[in-house]
């Protein structure tokens, strides 16, 4: 399954739709302006909430948690730090489950991945839309979007980190 996201427009609370290959709207990004801390909504098209995001307030190195309903669903953060890609961990909920997320997220180049399987990879290289990148989901098992949530908070934690 491939996802098309178009890099967020700058404005009061940072929507932006995702799409599917044929172009029809699958997700909206909903950013909530005017909270203390970042929060997004994944919405489906009928504005059901599918995934909260937002991002923890007292931590030692950025967070961002991710919840469906109530439940805590992942948690994402920081892993390392080198000089050409980046790397975040992502535990789920489950405490023994960690997927390693990493690339070049700054230019949407990244791949998830679980126990060295890839799930997902995150590119601009196969479009030829400006500001668009994609979401190409591998399994065909795995959540999309889960996926899309924490490709979500790694390019969110990567902006804060630069200064965006």
């Amino acid at each position: 399954m491939r996802f098309l996201v178009r890099d967020r427009i700058l404005g009061i609370g940072d929507d932006y739709w995702i799409e599917d290959e044929r172009g029809n709207r699958v997700f909206l990004v909903d950013g909530k302006a005017l909270r203390l801390r970042d929060t997004f909504e994944l919405k489906d098209t009928e504005g059901r909430v599918l995934i909260d995001i937002r991002r923890k307030m007292f931590a030692l190195r950025d967070t961002m948690v991710i919840e469906r309903g109530d439940e805590p669903l992942a948690t994402v953060r920081r892993k390392r730090l080198s000089l050409l890609r980046n790397h975040y961990r992502v535990a789920l909920a489950d405490g023994s489950t960690e997927l390693d997320v990493s690339g070049r997220v700054l230019d949407r180049e990244f791949a998830v991945e679980y126990d060295g399987e890839l799930l997902a990879v995150i590119s601009r290289r196969w479009l030829t839309l400006r500001d668009t990148y994609g979401v190409d989901v591998v399994r065909e098992d795995a959540d999309p979007a889960l996926l899309i949530a924490v490709a979500v908070c790694v390019i969110h934690l990567a902006e804060k980190e630069r200064g965006d």
